[in-house]
């Protein structure tokens, strides 16, 4: 289980972005946070992330705190609204990427991007370049990128936001089944 308890955010001690948030959110939820922009919803996944410390307020994971905690000790993974993909590797080198930063064994690294294209259902993409691909498959390859790391959270900080509409809904439905398939928390900030 996820707790926010008293979480607030402050920039320059002036602005408050996000101000004494409280909540939990169970393991395998699908728990979306909704908002229009500037409400603060990015800046809350940022938190709960580690990629920016909470002014006041505590953020625990299974019992333990972990608002102190640097990003990469967290066991969350976070898709990013831009997808954040990299334009000069192709899309195996993409979702390897992670696993390579730990030194993970290669045969282990092929066999979980192989698992990672086949759930997201972009086998035969592996050797194509990130930016011959359209948003959907850029998406889906960010999700692949996030998802090999195992993270017990997946954090998405609107991620369809830069899809037509039918995509997106399209992609509503995916992300809810991958969701379920796997079992695994998603937290999903939307303006939509």
């Amino acid at each position: 289980m996820l707790e926010l308890r008293g979480l607030s955010k402050s920039y320059d001690g002036v602005v408050d972005a996000v101000r004494d948030v409280s909540l939990s959110i169970k393991d395998g939820e699908f728990f979306s946070l909704l908002g229009p922009s500037g409400c603060g919803k990015t800046s809350l996944l940022r938190m709960l992330g580690g990629f920016e410390l909470p002014t006041r307020g505590e953020i625990s994971h299974n019992g333990t705190r972990i608002d102190t905690l640097p990003a990469h000790q967290r066991q969350f993974n976070m898709v990013f609204q831009r997808y954040a993909l990299f334009p000069h590797l192709s899309v195996w080198e993409n979702i390897a990427f992670g696993l390579k930063m730990k030194k993970v064994p290669a045969s282990e690294i092929a066999t979980r991007v192989r698992e990672a294209l086949n759930l997201v259902q972009m086998d035969g993409y592996a050797a194509r370049g990130i930016t011959t691909l359209s948003g959907g498959q850029q998406q889906r390859i960010a999700l692949a990128r996030a998802l090999i790391n195992r993270p017990k959270i997946l954090l998405l900080d609107e991620p369809l936001s830069a899809l037509d509409l039918q995509l997106r809904k399209q992609m509503q439905v995916e992300l809810l089944a991958l969701q379920r398939r796997l079992k695994h928390t998603f937290i999903f900030v939307t303006h939509d």
